[in-house]
């Protein structure tokens, strides 16, 4: 097991990465990097990400830096649970760019679907963090919810009835405490 990764380390990590590649590229960091980098934790146990496009030599590079740095990467973001929603890559938000590669936390309302989909107690606490911070509001975070439930057919693991029963009981204590 590797260490847990705090600021400064996934710091040391997207900078490596930009040094490292072989070309332009674009990550997306989720869940715990997004919690940690917006200070709603002090630490995570791996940093998940979505590249796309890939940088070359991606791989090469997280396989020597996960040693070096002891950091865990995981390739994992919210449309591996659940259905992407439209127009997720535009309110992707920027963190920095190393080299040619550009760094950017996955869009937060796909993030908090997500968490609100699995309530985790932790991933619960990040969705109020989300909102508490103004990076999702209650009546988009429906409305996005929306758009996709007919998707969710695609995704049988996923009890629909649930998943917007826990996205309506959020929404409706966000707006109480508004």
């Amino acid at each position: 097991m590797r260490a847990l990764t705090d600021r400064d380390k996934l710091e040391r990590f997207m900078a490596a990465i930009g040094r490292e590649v072989r070309g332009g590229g674009v990550i997306y960091l989720t869940g715990g990097a997004t919690a940690l980098l917006h200070g709603f934790r002090t630490s995570t146990v791996d940093v998940d990400i979505k590249a796309d496009p890939e940088p070359p030599g991606l791989f090469e590079a997280i396989a020597r830096l996960k040693v070096e740095l002891d950091i865990n990467v995981e390739l994992a973001s919210p449309d591996d649970f659940i259905p992407p929603l439209p127009e997720w890559r535009e309110r992707s938000l920027h963190i920095a760019r190393h080299g040619d590669v550009e760094f950017l936390h996955y869009d937060p309302y796909a993030q908090a679907l997500s968490k609100l989909q699995r309530a985790h107690e932790r991933d619960l606490r990040d969705v109020h963090d989300l909102w508490r911070t103004g990076l999702i509001e209650p009546r988009r975070l429906r409305d996005l919810f929306d758009a996709i439930e007919p998707q969710l057919l695609r995704y049988p693991a996923i009890d629909a009835a649930t998943f917007r029963s826990r996205v309506e009981e959020f929404c409706r204590e966000a707006e109480r405490q508004s």
